[in-house]
């Protein structure tokens, strides 16, 4: 387990202040100075630094504290295996899609052949699954949006199409068309912040567009309602296609035929970089990908 003083230097490098670090931490102020400097002494050097107002890392600092915010995270899961009497237990996150359209039949298959395993999963957008993740919270995390490669472990999923959807009584079902032929219609999308908000508005970034290019829009944080408004008409959306999949074969949806449109983008499995955990996760991972 880590010590003390390193605890302290983790809560000071997310909180960044010296009295909220102390108030949090339930100890005196002077005893976080006197931690860090302790540190500083024994590591030789400073590790943060005042940028105006700002506390900030100093690049010993954060190398420091990657290597620290590793071994905490590893030292959780040591102390989450000790203690569990239960059986297997994987904890692990997915974002909406994924969780919601893929996760249920691949954890369905795997629990199928090895019943002595037990599963927690996260739904949840990027960031937060990204900082569960950094917590030890979870074991790896299965993504669709985008993130820093350079910071984490990752194995690619699969690569799924991202697709235009409308009515069956829409005016483009059935037809095809360029992206600048769907222009007059309003755009049902989902909130800022999520994945596949990101990747719309990327690839409509490179053809010079915006959802703002669209006649009007209509923001929903809810596929599910989403799919409804678009399966009346009042709309249309994008999507991956595992998300709208069965709709389309039930014929409550019908998939725009774009002639200037093949988009796909990679699901990641996404983990700590350099655990000692890492041989056992991406066994696990392997795993998943076999009951694809």
């Amino acid at each position: 387990m880590i010590d003390f003083r390193h605890e302290t230097f983790l809560a000071l490098c997310e909180i960044k202040s010296y009295t909220k670090t102390a108030e949090h931490l339930h100890i005196t102020q002077p005893a976080v100075s006197q931690h860090i400097k302790y540190l500083e002494n024994l590591y030789g050097g400073k590790l943060f630094l005042y940028n105006g107002k700002e506390l900030q890392l100093t690049d010993k600092g954060r190398k420091l504290y990657n290597f620290t915010k590793r071994i905490a995270v590893d030292c959780k899961k040591i102390k989450d295996d000790l203690v569990s009497h239960r059986n297997r237990v994987i904890s692990f996150g997915a974002t909406l899609t994924i969780g919601e359209y893929i996760m249920p039949d691949v954890i369905s298959r795997i629990m199928k052949n090895n019943p002595d395993i037990h599963f927690n999963m996260y739904v949840e957008n990027t960031s937060i699954l990204l900082k569960k993740l950094e917590n030890g919270d979870i074991s790896f995390a299965v993504i669709e949006g985008f993130f820093d490669k350079s910071k984490y472990g990752y194995s690619l999923f699969r690569n799924e199409p991202f697709i235009g959807i409308c009515s069956p009584s829409s005016v483009h079902s059935g037809t095809s068309c360029s992206i600048e032929g769907l222009l007059n219609n309003r755009l049902i999308l989902r909130e800022a912040g999520s994945g596949t908000r990101a990747i719309f508005e990327n690839v409509l970034f490179e053809r010079n567009l915006s959802p703002e290019s669209f006649n009007g829009t209509l923001e929903i944080g809810s596929l599910n309602a989403i799919k409804k408004l678009v399966s009346y008409n009042a709309g249309i959306s994008f999507m991956y296609n595992a998300a709208a999949r069965e709709e389309i074969k039930r014929g409550n949806l019908s998939k725009i035929k774009l002639s200037d449109w093949n988009v796909t983008h990679e699901f990641n499995f996404v983990y700590t970089k350099d655990s000692i955990y890492e041989d056992e996760i991406t066994d696990i991972i392997q795993m998943f990908k076999e009951n694809d």
